[in-house]
């Protein structure tokens, strides 16, 4: 073995969620250790979308023009869907209601060039063997080629379903078992059908059909007559036939460039911390790939944790902020967990699921019910509890535009540099006491007088609003009031700086 070395964070898992977080962590100026079992990226496709909320938080450091010229947006009826049910999103109060159709693969790529340019490049074959944690930080062991033995502060286990973190961390992940397998297939189709497919179900099953990129096409097929055998890795012969048992046809297909299975085995970790290991992404949820929001939670995951642990780290911030961690993404997880339980439950063959089905397709036809589902979908919804009575805190904060005296522009783009922002409209001045320096404080004119926010609907435009770095709001206000804002610094940002130095 080398020597010790001693790091900020060590991530474990350099897929779209560790990915994510080493970028966090570095723009805040984190060292950070990001390692991988694989030796090197496979290009598979893997995940084949991100959703409108996933798309605003790489909007909010800047990314989506890294990302948008590698994908596509969702054309005509049927952006998104329930258990393959078509709803129409389009609606939804967001720059991005339609999602992107991009392969997880280019995905990885433009995080880890951006995760590189910041200083945190993967380091291959280096998965975590062994650790051991004390008061002070964790020793983890890293087998592979480069055997050796690193120190970090934290280590953050983002290794997928399998996590080899979560079961060294003794973290138990509980959950329900599969019921049916589903298959995909990336290939090239001699006679594609017209448009794209999204559910269709026939005889023990469905099948879908969503063209990725010119020439070639996501196929899937999905089997409630059986279930899923980890031990078997399925061929494309096995694929082809049993999409053509269910579907009548193979649409031609050849040039396979990745087959895969899965089930709707459902789990969720039951601590997201054990003192100095936390768990994102797969780590610490999985579940039935409906909606795609697997890979979606776990960007949103990251979101949440890295400023939280640079705050920690290098911003005074008490250790228990990373205790609102697990309080306010594991019911996230457990959500989604729940409405992909359903929609398989809804996918499942028979007259009695057909009933509930064309029940449910008419009740997508109301507005209140479309936009509850799209909200917990596209988790646009979502609402943390930060403590504060404003309507609008807890949520994210809506990309209304607005007038600085720079010129024009909207409030995801003053995220950019991952600091919480205090945002004061149309003249208002809040007091932030000696907090001066560590929030970027924005004076600017808000020509809208209602703010949309899915879950809470139409609220009148606050005055000023402290955003967290994730986009969420830590404390609002209507009028020339600054009721509870020094406590909400205190909460999110840190103690103040007298308080932090008397502390030292």
């Amino acid at each position: 073995m080398n020597n010790v070395y001693q790091n900020d964070v060590v991530i474990a898992g350099a897929g779209p969620t560790g990915l994510m977080l080493a970028c966090e962590l570095r723009l805040a100026g984190i060292e950070v250790v990001l390692l991988d079992a694989l030796t090197a990226r496979t290009g598979q496709s893997r995940a084949g979308g991100i959703n409108a909320r996933t798309m605003e938080i790489l909007d909010q450091r800047g990314l989506m023009e890294r990302v948008l010229p590698h994908g596509y947006v969702f054309r005509g009826r049927g952006p998104g869907h329930f258990a393959g049910l078509p709803i129409e999103f389009r609606d939804l109060a967001t720059r991005y209601p339609t999602g992107l159709v991009i392969t997880q693969a280019d995905i990885e790529t433009q995080l880890d060039r951006y995760a590189t340019e910041l200083g945190a490049p993967v380091q291959w074959d280096s998965p975590v063997a062994d650790l051991e944690q004390d008061s002070d930080g964790v020793e983890i062991r890293v087998g592979g080629a480069h055997g050796r033995r690193i120190r970090a502060a934290y280590l953050v286990g983002c290794d997928g379903g399998r996590s080899t973190v979560r079961k060294l961390a003794g973290i138990e992940f509980a959950g329900t078992d599969a019921t049916m397998v589903g298959t995909i297939a990336d290939a090239e189709l001699a006679d594609p059908p017209p448009g794209w497919i999204l559910t269709e179900r026939r005889g023990p099953g469905d099948f879908s059909v969503l063209p990725l990129q010119p020439g070639w096409f996501r196929l899937m097929v999905n089997r409630h007559d059986r279930v899923i055998d980890h031990a078997a890795q399925p061929s494309f012969e096995d694929f082809r036939a049993s999409f053509r048992e269910v579907a009548g046809t193979d649409y031609g297909m050849h040039s396979p460039r990745w087959v895969s299975q899965f089930g709707d085995a459902a789990r969720l970790a039951e601590r997201y911390r054990s003192n100095r290991v936390l768990l994102a992404g797969d780590a610490a949820h999985i579940h039935f790939p409906a909606g795609g929001q697997g890979l979606n939670t776990g960007v949103q995951d990251a979101a949440n944790l890295g400023w939280k642990l640079a705050a920690v780290l290098h911003g005074g911030a008490p250790e228990a902020l990373l205790d609102t961690y697990e309080s306010e993404r594991r019911p996230v997880a457990a959500r989604v967990l729940q409405n992909t339980r359903a929609q398989t439950a809804l996918m499942r063959p028979g007259p009695h699921t057909e009933a509930l089905r064309d029940t449910l397709a008419g009740l997508f036809d109301i507005d209140e019910v479309r936009n509850r589902l799209g909200g917990m979908l596209f988790a646009l919804d979502v609402r943390y509890d930060v403590g504060d009575g404003h309507p609008l805190s807890g949520y994210r904060v809506p990309d209304v535009d607005l007038t600085v005296p720079a010129g024009g522009t909207r409030v995801h783009e003053l995220l950019r540099g991952g600091r919480p922002v205090l945002l004061s409209l149309n003249g208002t001045r809040p007091r932030i006491g000696d907090w001066q320096g560590r929030i970027d404080v924005v004076e600017a004119r808000c020509d809208a007088s209602r703010w949309s926010v899915p879950g809470l609907g139409d609220i009148p435009a606050p005055s000023a609003v402290l955003v967290r770095p994730d986009g969420h709001v830590a404390w609002a206000a209507d009028g020339p009031c600054d009721t509870g804002l020094l406590e909400a610094l205190s909460a999110w940002v840190g103690p103040s700086t007298a308080a932090h130095r008397a502390r030292q």
